[in-house]
C-alpha cells in the first residue's frame, strides 16, 4: 500500500532534479532533502489546488483541446516555487517548460518503476 506512494514521491522528486538539470532558469538550492521536500510540497499543491484549478479550467480545456492544462500544470509549479525556499523558477515560460518536463518524465517513468514493483510483488 506505501509503496506506490513512496515510488512517486521519489519519481516526483527525480523529475523535477532532471527539468531543474534541463531548463536553465530553474534552480534547487539544497540537497536530496530539499528535492524530497520539494516534491512533497508540489504533489500537495497538485492534489489540493491542481484539482480546483483544473476543475475551473475546464471550459478554457475543452476550448482549447487541453492545451490549457499546461499553463495550470506551469501555474502549480510556481505556486509551489513560492511556497518554497528551494526551488526558484525564473519566469511563466521556464514554469510551463519545466512543467510539461516534469509531467513527462513522472509519467514514463512511473510506469516503469510500477511494472517493476508488480513483478517483484508477483
Amino acid at each position: 500500500m506505501w509503496i506506490p506512494l513512496l515510488v512517486a514521491w521519489i519519481v516526483t522528486a527525480v523529475a523535477i532534479a532532471i527539468a531543474a538539470a534541463i531548463v536553465p532558469s530553474v534552480e534547487i538550492d539544497g540537497g536530496v532533502l530539499a528535492l524530497l521536500g520539494i516534491a512533497l510540497l508540489f504533489g500537495l499543491i497538485n492534489a489540493l489546488l491542481g484539482t480546483l484549478l483544473r476543475f475551473l479550467s475546464l471550459p478554457l480545456n475543452v476550448i482549447t483541446f487541453g492545451l490549457f492544462a499546461l499553463v495550470v500544470n506551469g501555474v502549480l509549479l510556481a505556486v509551489t516555487a513560492g511556497l518554497s525556499d528551494s526551488l526558484e523558477v525564473g519566469g511563466f515560460f521556464a514554469a510551463i517548460i519545466a512543467a510539461c518536463l516534469i509531467s513527462l518524465l513522472s509519467t514514463v517513468m512511473s510506469f516503469v518503476l510500477m511494472r517493476v514493483v508488480e513483478k517483484q510483488q508477483a
